[in-house]
């Protein structure tokens, strides 16, 4: 499903927006290979937590330096995390953004930085050839340590984040989301968008963002996840270079709790638009919850698994109401959103917002039958090498066991927890977890005409 995340690239001389290492935090809710890679893990002399998967079949090097420095760690400033990330790759050192990006062209390396609600990455994938893996390390430590935070390039970019949350006005499920997360979250920090808004990112100034890069951007707020052609001294060595020139710093406190809503709300807003979009949500679970296994295989069943899902089948197959429906589970390290939501038409909206509330409370009380809790475990861990081809499949998978201190062995003992879940489980934890009556509802649509933002909101 669709996470809100900011990105800047950097590959071959050209600069473009990504869809952020989208997977990130979706990832572990997927299906593994068959034989899961070897884990190692150590600390660098500065105290970055490192992970690292040898993958000696190409001459290939991936690495994410991850942060706790996501948008939740904004304050009063939405969108002062992803500005950050966004502006080390426009200048670094004695190098501008030119300088940058044509000397990883020159070595056929990228670079990219994205940030979500809860961390901040750096991404890097090289050649382990050399003098090519010298000098892309270069270049990444130079970005990490040393970004210039160019005035001439911050107000180009500024004006580039302007444009794109102008665009997100104009569609109905970012406006939705939007709203959705303030719904659920209130006044925790989960409630910002990641992007900022239009006040806040013009306030922005350059002081802000090296200060939250000197808060934020230390190795004791650090995880180095690594996957290629290494062998672990090799590795222990790079770690030890990209990490040399950031300071040890302090972690951040942990972030506040979230709290369960007390009662259900609806926000209509309207928007012109033939169809309406509806989402509806609740705070959900965290990473490393015990009911997480229970909640996702009922979930696959209940609206994560396309065409084949139960919302699927009520909304579109038996009365046509949405094109398509879905609900997932977003774990973060506070508990993250459940949500589940459709487009229809607006004469319909009621009616399909009705039947998938309705839905929701019939699976909760039967939950799976037997037959749809074995095609899903069968769905869930087939087709394993799909899901960790690459060096950059295991990369995020590093990424999230280590910044959300997962165990080691969390892919070897995946399929078998999958094949673990019980019916009665799915059923407790969704009566547990899962309350209907208090949902935070938002609608958008309904409108034939265009209007101004301020009257719509």
């Amino acid at each position: 499903m669709c996470v809100d995340r900011i990105s800047t690239h950097v590959a071959r001389g050209r600069r473009f927006g990504l869809p952020l290492w989208m997977g990130l935090s979706l990832l572990l809710v997927g299906g593994l290979a068959q034989a899961t890679p070897e884990i190692q893990s150590w600390q660098t002399a500065k105290g970055a937590r490192v992970l690292f998967v040898a993958a000696p079949e190409i001459p290939m090097l991936d690495v994410k330096v991850v942060f706790d420095a996501g948008s939740a760690r904004d304050g009063d400033r939405p969108g002062l995390a992803s500005m950050t990330a966004a502006m080390l790759d426009e200048g670094a050192g004695e190098w501008d953004a030119d300088a940058l990006a044509d000397r990883l062209e020159n070595i056929g390396a990228s670079l990219s930085a994205g940030v979500d609600r809860d961390m901040s990455a750096v991404a890097l994938r090289s050649l382990t050839q050399q003098p090519a893996l010298d000098t892309a390390v270069e270049t990444l430590t130079r970005v990490l340590a040393r970004p210039t935070f160019d005035p001439d390039a911050l107000e180009r970019v500024r004006r580039n984040r302007l444009t794109g949350l102008r665009q997100q006005q104009e569609s109905p499920r970012s406006v939705g989301q939007k709203a959705l997360y303030r719904a659920i979250y209130g006044t925790h920090p989960y409630a910002s968008d990641p992007s900022g808004t239009p006040e806040s990112i013009s306030a922005l100034t350059r002081e802000d963002l090296m200060s939250f890069h000197r808060r934020y951007y230390s190795t004791s707020n650090a995880l180095i996840a690594m996957v290629g052609d290494l062998t672990r001294a090799e590795a222990e060595t790079l770690a030890e270079r990209i990490t040399a020139g950031l300071p040890v710093g302090t972690p951040p406190a942990p972030l506040p709790e979230v709290s369960d809503l007390s009662a259900g709300s609806l926000e209509p807003i309207a928007f012109p638009a033939s169809q309406t979009t509806i989402l509806a949500g609740q705070p959900g679970m965290q990473r490393g919850d015990p009911d997480y296994f229970a909640l996702y295989v009922g979930n696959h069943i209940f609206g994560g698994s396309g065409l084949v899902s139960l919302l699927m089948d009520e909304i579109r197959e038996k009365r046509g109401l949405s094109y398509s429906t879905f609900s997932f589970f977003m774990p973060l390290a506070r508990p993250g959103p459940f949500i589940l939501g459709l487009q229809t038409r607006n004469d319909q909206a009621d009616e399909a917002r009705t039947l998938m509330l309705q839905t929701l409370k019939r699976f909760i009380a039967q939950g799976p039958t037997d037959d749809e809790l074995t095609a899903a475990k069968k769905n869930l861990t087939g087709g394993f090498p799909l899901r960790i081809a690459s060096n950059g499949d295991i990369i995020q998978y590093l990424a999230v066991i280590g910044f959300y201190h997962l165990p080691l062995d969390y892919l070897d003992r995946f399929n078998d927890r999958v094949e673990s879940v019980t019916s009665e489980q799915i059923r407790d934890a969704f009566a547990r977890r899962v309350h209907p009556d208090r949902l935070a509802i938002v609608t958008v649509g309904g409108q034939t005409q265009r209007v101004s933002l301020a009257s719509e909101r």
